[in-house]
Protein backbone atom coordinates (compact mmCIF):
# COMPACT_ATOMS: atom_id res chain seq x y z
CA UNK A 1 0.00 0.00 0.00
CA UNK A 2 1.47 3.48 -1.03
CA UNK A 3 2.44 5.70 2.45
CA UNK A 4 0.28 8.84 3.08
CA UNK A 5 1.87 12.32 2.86
CA UNK A 6 2.77 13.54 6.62
CA UNK A 7 0.26 16.40 6.35
CA UNK A 8 -2.89 14.25 5.03
CA UNK A 9 -1.96 11.87 8.36
CA UNK A 10 -1.76 14.92 10.48
CA UNK A 11 -5.60 15.83 9.08
CA UNK A 12 -6.76 12.45 9.71
CA UNK A 13 -5.31 12.40 13.13
CA UNK A 14 -6.48 15.83 13.56
CA UNK A 15 -10.29 15.20 12.18
CA UNK A 16 -10.37 11.85 15.05
CA UNK A 17 -9.38 14.04 17.78
CA UNK A 18 -12.39 15.92 16.82
CA UNK A 19 -11.79 18.72 14.79
CA UNK A 20 -13.09 19.98 11.55
CA UNK A 21 -10.74 19.53 7.98
CA UNK A 22 -11.66 23.44 7.67
CA UNK A 23 -10.12 24.05 11.31
CA UNK A 24 -7.06 22.67 10.74
CA UNK A 25 -6.96 23.48 7.08
CA UNK A 26 -7.04 26.98 8.87
CA UNK A 27 -4.61 26.42 11.62
CA UNK A 28 -1.96 25.44 9.04
CA UNK A 29 -2.08 28.15 6.83
CA UNK A 30 -1.95 30.36 9.75
CA UNK A 31 1.78 28.46 11.16
CA UNK A 32 2.82 28.71 7.62
CA UNK A 33 1.96 32.42 7.22
CA UNK A 34 3.97 33.20 10.56
CA UNK A 35 6.55 35.75 10.54
CA UNK A 36 10.07 34.46 11.25
CA UNK A 37 10.78 36.00 14.83
CA UNK A 38 10.65 39.82 15.46
CA UNK A 39 10.59 40.06 19.18
CA UNK A 40 12.01 42.85 20.89
CA UNK A 41 15.36 40.18 21.91
CA UNK A 42 15.96 39.16 18.44
CA UNK A 43 15.86 42.51 16.13
CA UNK A 44 17.95 44.09 19.41
CA UNK A 45 20.42 41.85 18.62
CA UNK A 46 20.59 40.91 14.73
CA UNK A 47 23.54 41.34 13.03
CA UNK A 48 25.72 42.76 15.75
CA UNK A 49 28.73 41.24 14.75
CA UNK A 50 30.74 43.27 11.59
CA UNK A 51 30.23 41.56 9.12
CA UNK A 52 27.26 39.14 10.17
CA UNK A 53 24.29 41.02 8.66
CA UNK A 54 22.10 38.65 6.52
CA UNK A 55 19.02 39.91 5.03
CA UNK A 56 16.76 38.20 7.91
CA UNK A 57 13.47 40.26 8.08
CA UNK A 58 14.91 41.24 11.96
CA UNK A 59 18.41 42.49 10.56
CA UNK A 60 16.72 44.75 8.00
CA UNK A 61 14.17 46.09 10.71
CA UNK A 62 17.21 47.24 12.58
CA UNK A 63 18.73 48.73 9.88
CA UNK A 64 15.72 50.94 9.26
CA UNK A 65 15.65 51.90 12.71
CA UNK A 66 19.04 52.86 13.05
CA UNK A 67 19.05 54.63 9.77
CA UNK A 68 15.90 56.17 10.94
CA UNK A 69 18.02 57.58 13.50
CA UNK A 70 20.44 58.83 11.78
CA UNK A 71 18.51 60.84 9.77
CA UNK A 72 18.84 58.82 7.11
CA UNK A 73 14.98 57.76 6.75
CA UNK A 74 13.26 54.70 4.51
CA UNK A 75 10.32 56.19 4.68
CA UNK A 76 7.58 53.98 6.23
CA UNK A 77 9.25 51.22 8.41
CA UNK A 78 8.71 47.78 7.13
CA UNK A 79 11.00 45.15 7.87
CA UNK A 80 11.22 44.73 4.22
CA UNK A 81 14.54 45.25 1.65
CA UNK A 82 12.83 47.67 -0.68
CA UNK A 83 14.20 50.58 -2.99
CA UNK A 84 13.94 52.96 -0.40
CA UNK A 85 16.07 51.16 2.12
CA UNK A 86 18.67 50.82 -0.66
CA UNK A 87 18.68 54.58 -1.17
CA UNK A 88 18.91 55.46 2.25
CA UNK A 89 22.17 53.32 2.78
CA UNK A 90 23.47 54.56 -0.42
CA UNK A 91 23.57 58.30 0.89
CA UNK A 92 24.60 56.94 4.18
CA UNK A 93 27.71 55.16 2.54
CA UNK A 94 28.69 58.77 0.36
CA UNK A 95 28.45 60.40 4.06
CA UNK A 96 30.97 59.07 5.56
CA UNK A 97 33.46 58.34 2.28
CA UNK A 98 32.18 54.39 1.52
CA UNK A 99 31.50 53.41 -1.64
CA UNK A 100 27.78 53.73 -2.22
CA UNK A 101 26.22 50.56 -3.27
CA UNK A 102 23.42 50.71 -1.26
CA UNK A 103 24.24 47.08 0.09
CA UNK A 104 24.46 46.86 4.16
CA UNK A 105 28.15 45.57 3.42
CA UNK A 106 30.34 44.92 6.71
CA UNK A 107 32.05 48.47 6.75
CA UNK A 108 28.23 50.29 6.51
CA UNK A 109 26.81 48.05 9.57
CA UNK A 110 30.00 48.56 11.79
CA UNK A 111 29.59 52.24 11.52
CA UNK A 112 25.27 52.06 12.36
CA UNK A 113 25.80 49.84 15.23
CA UNK A 114 28.33 52.66 16.10
CA UNK A 115 24.33 53.52 17.77
CA UNK A 116 24.35 51.06 20.26
CA UNK A 117 20.63 52.28 21.69
CA UNK A 118 17.99 49.56 21.98
CA UNK A 119 15.81 49.61 18.18
CA UNK A 120 12.64 48.09 19.74
CA UNK A 121 11.25 49.05 22.93
CA UNK A 122 8.20 48.49 25.42
CA UNK A 123 5.96 51.45 25.33
CA UNK A 124 2.79 51.64 27.71
CA UNK A 125 -0.41 53.22 26.00
CA UNK A 126 -2.30 56.26 27.99
CA UNK A 127 -4.94 58.06 28.33
CA UNK A 128 -4.45 60.28 25.40
CA UNK A 129 -3.38 57.68 23.16
CA UNK A 130 -6.57 55.99 22.67
CA UNK A 131 -8.81 58.89 23.25
CA UNK A 132 -9.43 60.05 19.93
CA UNK A 133 -11.02 61.26 18.59
CA UNK A 134 -10.98 58.85 15.57
CA UNK A 135 -13.41 59.19 12.65
CA UNK A 136 -13.49 58.29 9.02
CA UNK A 137 -12.20 60.03 6.43
CA UNK A 138 -14.78 60.66 3.41
CA UNK A 139 -13.83 60.33 -0.16
CA UNK A 140 -14.80 63.48 -1.58
CA UNK A 141 -13.16 67.04 -1.01
CA UNK A 142 -16.53 68.29 -0.28
CA UNK A 143 -17.17 65.93 2.62
CA UNK A 144 -13.90 66.50 3.87
CA UNK A 145 -14.23 69.94 3.82
CA UNK A 146 -17.13 69.36 6.43
CA UNK A 147 -15.17 67.50 9.25
CA UNK A 148 -14.31 69.50 11.95
CA UNK A 149 -10.41 68.19 11.28
CA UNK A 150 -8.40 65.70 9.22
CA UNK A 151 -7.50 63.46 12.17
CA UNK A 152 -6.35 60.03 12.70
CA UNK A 153 -9.25 57.43 11.66
CA UNK A 154 -7.68 54.63 14.45
CA UNK A 155 -5.40 54.79 17.71
CA UNK A 156 -3.61 52.22 15.30
CA UNK A 157 -2.97 54.94 12.55
CA UNK A 158 -2.09 57.44 15.02
CA UNK A 159 0.79 55.04 16.44
CA UNK A 160 2.13 54.05 13.18
CA UNK A 161 2.79 57.49 12.33
CA UNK A 162 4.03 58.44 15.84
CA UNK A 163 6.62 55.61 15.45
CA UNK A 164 7.31 55.62 11.55
CA UNK A 165 6.09 52.02 11.20
CA UNK A 166 3.91 50.24 8.70
CA UNK A 167 0.37 49.25 10.45
CA UNK A 168 0.79 45.90 9.15
CA UNK A 169 4.23 45.42 11.00
CA UNK A 170 3.09 47.42 14.16
CA UNK A 171 0.51 44.46 14.70
CA UNK A 172 2.41 41.79 13.63
CA UNK A 173 4.72 43.17 16.61
CA UNK A 174 1.86 43.09 18.60
CA UNK A 175 0.01 40.28 18.10
CA UNK A 176 -3.15 39.88 20.26
CA UNK A 177 -3.08 43.44 22.11
CA UNK A 178 -5.25 45.94 22.04
CA UNK A 179 -3.87 49.15 20.46
CA UNK A 180 -7.16 51.03 21.63
CA UNK A 181 -6.57 50.32 25.25
CA UNK A 182 -5.26 52.27 27.84
CA UNK A 183 -2.25 50.53 29.79
CA UNK A 184 -1.20 47.93 26.93
CA UNK A 185 2.48 47.46 26.78
CA UNK A 186 3.27 47.61 23.29
CA UNK A 187 6.66 46.62 21.20
CA UNK A 188 7.76 49.53 18.81
CA UNK A 189 10.79 51.22 17.07
CA UNK A 190 12.79 53.73 19.25
CA UNK A 191 12.75 56.39 16.87
CA UNK A 192 13.95 59.27 18.92
CA UNK A 193 16.88 61.11 17.57
CA UNK A 194 19.47 63.62 18.22
CA UNK A 195 17.98 67.30 16.95
CA UNK A 196 18.80 67.89 12.87
CA UNK A 197 20.89 70.86 12.41
CA UNK A 198 20.21 73.64 10.43
CA UNK A 199 20.79 73.57 6.91
CA UNK A 200 22.06 74.84 3.54
CA UNK A 201 20.59 73.23 0.87
CA UNK A 202 17.80 71.38 -0.14
CA UNK A 203 18.48 68.86 -3.12
CA UNK A 204 15.58 67.17 -4.79
CA UNK A 205 16.10 64.53 -7.27
CA UNK A 206 13.71 63.78 -9.89
CA UNK A 207 15.67 60.20 -10.64
CA UNK A 208 16.07 58.75 -7.18
CA UNK A 209 12.87 60.35 -5.18
CA UNK A 210 14.51 61.36 -3.08
CA UNK A 211 15.80 64.87 -0.78
CA UNK A 212 18.87 65.49 0.58
CA UNK A 213 19.62 68.70 3.19
CA UNK A 214 23.06 69.65 2.74
CA UNK A 215 25.30 72.10 5.36
CA UNK A 216 27.31 74.75 3.46
CA UNK A 217 30.30 72.44 2.39
CA UNK A 218 27.95 70.03 1.05
CA UNK A 219 28.02 67.19 3.64
CA UNK A 220 24.98 65.40 3.77
CA UNK A 221 22.92 66.29 7.15
CA UNK A 222 19.69 64.28 6.66
CA UNK A 223 18.00 62.22 3.37
CA UNK A 224 14.77 61.32 2.87
CA UNK A 225 12.56 59.16 0.27
CA UNK A 226 9.71 61.25 -1.73
CA UNK A 227 7.60 61.37 -4.57
CA UNK A 228 8.50 63.98 -6.82
CA UNK A 229 6.19 64.71 -9.69
CA UNK A 230 4.33 63.29 -12.41
CA UNK A 231 3.92 63.27 -16.24
CA UNK A 232 1.01 64.93 -15.85
CA UNK A 233 3.03 67.15 -13.30
CA UNK A 234 6.30 67.09 -14.03
CA UNK A 235 8.66 68.20 -10.88
CA UNK A 236 9.61 72.04 -11.76
CA UNK A 237 13.47 71.26 -12.83
CA UNK A 238 15.46 74.31 -11.50
CA UNK A 239 16.86 76.49 -8.74
CA UNK A 240 14.71 77.84 -6.33
CA UNK A 241 13.86 78.73 -2.86
CA UNK A 242 12.24 78.22 0.40
CA UNK A 243 9.91 80.87 1.39
CA UNK A 244 8.34 80.03 4.82
CA UNK A 245 7.02 77.04 6.74
CA UNK A 246 2.98 76.24 7.66
CA UNK A 247 2.59 74.14 10.12
CA UNK A 248 -0.70 71.87 10.29
CA UNK A 249 -1.99 73.63 7.52
CA UNK A 250 -5.16 73.74 5.37
CA UNK A 251 -5.22 72.89 2.23
CA UNK A 252 -7.31 75.00 -0.13
CA UNK A 253 -8.26 72.63 -2.82
CA UNK A 254 -8.92 73.80 -6.39
CA UNK A 255 -9.66 71.21 -8.96
CA UNK A 256 -8.81 73.48 -12.04
CA UNK A 257 -5.30 72.51 -10.95
CA UNK A 258 -5.70 69.00 -10.79
CA UNK A 259 -5.84 67.42 -14.00
CA UNK A 260 -7.74 64.37 -12.23
CA UNK A 261 -10.24 65.91 -10.52
CA UNK A 262 -13.54 64.52 -10.20
CA UNK A 263 -16.06 66.32 -12.63
CA UNK A 264 -18.22 68.71 -10.82
CA UNK A 265 -15.61 69.56 -8.40
CA UNK A 266 -15.33 72.32 -6.56
CA UNK A 267 -13.04 75.16 -4.50
CA UNK A 268 -12.93 73.73 -0.85
CA UNK A 269 -11.30 74.21 2.32
CA UNK A 270 -9.96 71.46 3.43
CA UNK A 271 -9.11 71.43 7.82
CA UNK A 272 -5.65 70.51 9.21
CA UNK A 273 -4.13 67.23 10.47
CA UNK A 274 -2.09 64.17 9.43
CA UNK A 275 -5.06 63.18 6.77
CA UNK A 276 -5.09 66.65 5.26
CA UNK A 277 -3.98 66.01 1.23
CA UNK A 278 -0.69 67.82 2.21
CA UNK A 279 -0.38 66.22 5.94
CA UNK A 280 1.00 68.24 8.75
CA UNK A 281 3.38 70.41 6.91
CA UNK A 282 3.81 73.02 4.19
CA UNK A 283 7.59 74.14 3.10
CA UNK A 284 6.54 76.63 0.38
CA UNK A 285 8.54 77.09 -2.90
CA UNK A 286 9.18 80.19 -4.61
CA UNK A 287 7.17 78.31 -7.58
CA UNK A 288 3.81 79.73 -6.93
CA UNK A 289 1.85 76.63 -6.23
CA UNK A 290 4.66 74.79 -5.56
CA UNK A 291 6.19 72.72 -2.01
CA UNK A 292 7.76 70.11 0.07
CA UNK A 293 4.83 68.65 2.33
CA UNK A 294 3.56 65.38 4.06
CA UNK A 295 1.24 62.97 3.56
CA UNK A 296 -1.82 61.36 4.66
CA UNK A 297 -0.65 57.64 2.76
CA UNK A 298 3.32 57.21 4.28
CA UNK A 299 3.28 54.13 2.47
CA UNK A 300 3.39 55.64 -0.86
CA UNK A 301 6.39 57.69 -0.46
CA UNK A 302 8.85 56.92 -2.94
CA UNK A 303 7.12 54.24 -5.05
CA UNK A 304 4.31 56.65 -6.61
CA UNK A 305 4.04 59.66 -8.22
CA UNK A 306 2.51 63.34 -7.18
CA UNK A 307 0.72 66.13 -8.48
CA UNK A 308 3.73 67.87 -8.97
CA UNK A 309 4.80 68.94 -5.64
CA UNK A 310 6.95 66.64 -3.28
CA UNK A 311 5.93 64.70 -0.72
CA UNK A 312 7.16 63.26 1.92
CA UNK A 313 6.30 61.25 5.13
CA UNK A 314 4.46 63.60 7.91
CA UNK A 315 7.11 62.71 10.25
CA UNK A 316 10.35 63.45 7.70
CA UNK A 317 8.29 66.61 6.34
CA UNK A 318 7.74 67.87 10.03
CA UNK A 319 11.77 67.00 10.75
CA UNK A 320 12.85 68.95 7.32
CA UNK A 321 10.38 71.39 8.52
CA UNK A 322 12.85 72.47 11.54
CA UNK A 323 15.80 72.31 9.38
CA UNK A 324 14.85 74.96 6.85
CA UNK A 325 14.55 78.67 7.03
CA UNK A 326 12.64 81.27 4.41
CA UNK A 327 15.81 82.06 1.48
CA UNK A 328 17.49 78.90 1.71
CA UNK A 329 18.34 77.24 -1.92
CA UNK A 330 15.95 74.63 -3.21
CA UNK A 331 17.76 72.40 -6.16
CA UNK A 332 14.92 70.30 -7.80
CA UNK A 333 16.74 68.46 -10.27
CA UNK A 334 16.90 66.01 -12.68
Amino acid sequence: MKSLPLKVILLIATVAAGASPQAWSATHAKSRAQPESLSLAAVNGAGMQPGKATTSRATLLRAQILLDRAHFSTGEIDAASGSNLKKSVAAFQTQNALQPTGTLDAATWQLLNQDTAPVLVEYTLSAADVAGPFIPIPRTMEEKAKLPAMGFTSPLEALSERFHISPKLLTQLNLRKNMAREGETLIVPAVEAAPLPKGATVVVSKKLSTITLLDAGGKILAHFPASVGSEHDPLPLGKWKIQGVAKNPTFHYNPKLFWDADPGDKKAKIPAGPNNPVGVVWIDLSKPHYGIHGTPEPSTIGKTQSHGCIRMTNWDAALLAQAVHPGMPAILEE
